[in-house]
């Protein structure tokens, strides 16, 4: 066992038995480096990352790999999803040495952490033009021994690049029309064929198609509502969706959404349950109603603690084998169901006997990934059956292969719980909630919020990232405060308990305090009091997930609203000021700050006054399945004049309801139908 034993991240824990002699992230490595004056060899990845998995078998348990590493570096494991700002760091390293990267990310590094090698995925011994681990190895050692001031003179221009880079402005005055400009910049790489935009591999891109649902809302472009829904046909239809258990894979390696990358990540089920609830929203279809309700399903299922938290991910492997677990033969089929339903089963989820599935490693197997290519009323009319009647049946037919799935070895769950994670889907549970009037999934969204405000906070009030087995770990990041920001702003609208709009200011408070660059406007990634890394992180680009600036964007023009301090507004404009620059020159890259803008520029303000909870409840069952992405609801007791929305009064001892927009409140009215006919 090496240092790694002590770790709670399951991650660390799965490399806790190899013979390298690995130290976590902290001062007894970078000490042990700096007196024993050793390089550091620095791996970061995460625990259900195929190829981090790949690289663990065939290097970091061999013995004599190992021994190169024990005997002449510094060995330092970092898990990127419970240290985002190490990773971020020495991502940006990669990328600039390399113009490539990914994980497991490969950094080798002088003991004061300014790195000079970096490279992705290396196989343990050199083939077909890569160059192995063993050999890079044994040249940096002798490198290090017989010319180390070459290599710190190196390694301190690389961080001085880095540092000044970082330091680097994008200010500028926004562009006129920059999401349209956006939307047609994506428009014209959506698939007609297959849905999605781009060529394999394929991502959700939830927050993209966030955006393009908003355009729609905001411009009547019914032809990217059209590609909207094409694409969240398509993939709730693919492989990457879980046809049994509900939730969805974490990308397509090909273009028709059939092959996924089979891990499961807390974020995709977060984002995609919002997107297709927004969608339903939009559209009235209850294929996406029943999408989202699935992708929560999941979650609660198989993801959620017992204190109400959420887990962050499953892996795609289990038994060494990738995706075995969600792997189906023809046979296996009719062993598990009845004739008649195996039938069914066949034709509606694709199967046959040869399969669709090639293993990357293994080649070609007998096994099926489960896909849905025939409506439901096509296959009732292969089977002399109702639409109706199919549906009943495939219901059946998922829960019995559920049922005999469970029984299989199932991939490895990573348990900790992050902030960040937990805020997204904390948020997409409240939207659920909000939209379809559910008290349970409000329960459930509450549930998680207490944990994360009631166990992840310090004395002071300050988050932390991550929760696991009892401990908490890494003070909090700006995507903690932003997405937790988000998820509180979601349950408050869902059912208008005010400790969680005032649970929001505090820790907007707290980014305001201890994150904002006060000189550009943006947020860092850390706080100020962080420990020193080779340069202080920011992200702008929104990625697999929306930046943390550009939902902190957002969150501040919520909060104006909901409070009628403008200082929020005038924050959120400066954020999207220090990204113009950036967003002028590739608006189809930054759609969550334009999902911001078209907020900005459509938002409205609905405030209810009265305490005759029938009414309001009436009131609101009348909005909550209109598509009203850029209104802000308000509620206030005859009791509560002093809260968020003082300013505001009942009429008469009346209930009393009053639309804003644009800074102008029309004529208070009392009437709930005139009320939902001043209501666009």
């Amino acid at each position: 066992m090496n240092s790694l034993s002590a770790q709670k991240s399951p991650y660390l824990l799965q490399h806790a038995r190899n013979p390298v002699d690995w130290f976590p992230w902290g001062e007894e490595a970078f000490r042990k480096a700096g007196e024993e004056n050793k390089p550091i060899f620095l791996s970061i990845g995460y625990s259900t990352c195929h190829w981090c998995h790949v690289m663990e078998k065939e290097s970091f348990e061999d013995e004599q790999l190992a021994a190169i590493l024990n005997k002449s570096f510094i060995s330092i494991k970092v898990d990127r999803e419970e240290r985002p700002d190490v990773d971020n760091v020495y991502m940006t390293v990669c990328q600039a040495l390399t113009g490539t990267g990914g994980w497991p990310l490969t950094i080798i590094m002088t003991p004061d952490k300014k790195p000079f090698f970096a490279a992705t995925y290396v196989p343990k011994d050199s083939r077909f033009g890569m160059t192995g681990l063993t050999e890079i190895l044994q040249k940096i050692d002798d490198l290090w021994r017989n010319k180390n001031s070459d290599i710190l003179l190196s390694a301190g221009r690389v961080s001085s690049t880095l540092e000044n880079n970082s330091g680097k402005t994008f200010n500028a005055e926004p562009e006129k029309d920059l999401s349209e400009k956006s939307a047609d910049d994506i428009a014209m790489d959506f698939d007609k064929v297959c849905g999605g935009y781009g060529n394999a591999p394929k991502f959700p891109s939830a927050h993209r198609l966030i955006f393009l649902l908003r355009y729609w809302k905001a411009s009547g472009d019914k032809e990217i509502l059209k590609q909207v829904e094409f694409t969240l046909g398509k993939m709730r239809a693919g492989g990457i969706c879980d046809q049994v258990g509900g939730g969805f894979h974490r990308y397509s390696t090909d273009r028709k959404w059939l092959v996924p990358h089979f891990e499961k990540m807390l974020y995709d089920q977060a984002m995609l349950a919002m997107a297709y609830t927004e969608a339903a929203q939009a559209t009235g279809n209850t294929e996406y109603s029943d999408t989202a309700r699935d992708v929560i399903g999941y979650v609660l299922r198989d993801m959620t603690s017992l204190e109400g938290a959420f887990y962050s991910a499953e892996d795609a492997d289990s038994e060494g084998e990738e995706g075995k677990f969600y792997l189906w033969t023809y046979k296996e089929i009719f062993s598990v169901l009845p004739k008649d339903d195996a039938l069914v089963a066949i034709r509606y989820f694709n199967i046959d006997d040869e399969g669709n599935f090639t293993d990357p490693i293994q080649g070609n197997s007998n096994k099926n990934i489960l896909h849905v290519k025939k409506t439901v009323e096509e296959i009732a009319g292969e089977f002399d059956k109702t639409p109706e009647e199919i549906k009943t049946i495939v219901s059946s037919i998922s829960a019995r292969l559920l049922e005999h799935r469970a029984k299989r070895v199932r991939p490895l769950r990573d348990t900790k719980i992050l902030a960040d994670w937990n805020g997204l889907m904390i948020a997409a549970i409240a939207k659920f909630a909000g939209a379809f009037n559910s008290g349970k999934h409000l329960k459930i969204a509450e549930k998680a919020a207490d944990f994360v405000l009631g166990k992840m906070r310090a004395k002071n009030g300050d988050l932390f990232h991550r929760f696991a087995d009892g401990e908490l770990a890494v003070e909090g990041q700006l995507d903690d405060y932003a997405f937790m920001i988000l998820g509180l702003l979601e349950l408050y609208e869902a059912g208008f308990d005010e400790k969680y709009m005032a649970a929001a200011i505090e820790l907007d408070k707290i980014l305001k305090e201890k994150f904002l660059d006060q000189s550009t406007g943006s947020y860092f990634m850390t706080p100020d009091n962080h420990e020193k890394l080779v340069f202080r992180p920011k992200v702008y680009f929104d990625g697999a997930l929306p930046s943390g600036n550009s939902v902190q964007m957002l969150n501040l023009l919520r909060l104006s609203e909901l409070t009628g301090n403008t200082a929020y507004e005038e924050t959120a404009y400066k954020v999207l000021k220090s990204v113009a620059e950036l967003i002028n020159g590739h608006p189809g890259s930054f759609t969550n700050y334009l999902s911001a803008v078209l907020h900005s520029e459509n938002s409205s303000e609905i405030i209810i006054c009265g305490d005759a909870r029938k009414e309001i409840d009436r009131f609101f069952d009348g909005l909550r399945m209109r598509y009203m992405p850029f209104n802000t609801l308000i509620s206030i007791t005859a009791n509560d004049y002093n809260g968020f929305a003082g300013d505001y009064r009942m009429l008469d001892g009346k209930t009393t309801f009053y639309v804003c927009r644009k800074r102008k409140c029309s004529r208070p009215v009392t009437d709930i139908e005139e009320a939902l006919k001043l209501i666009r």
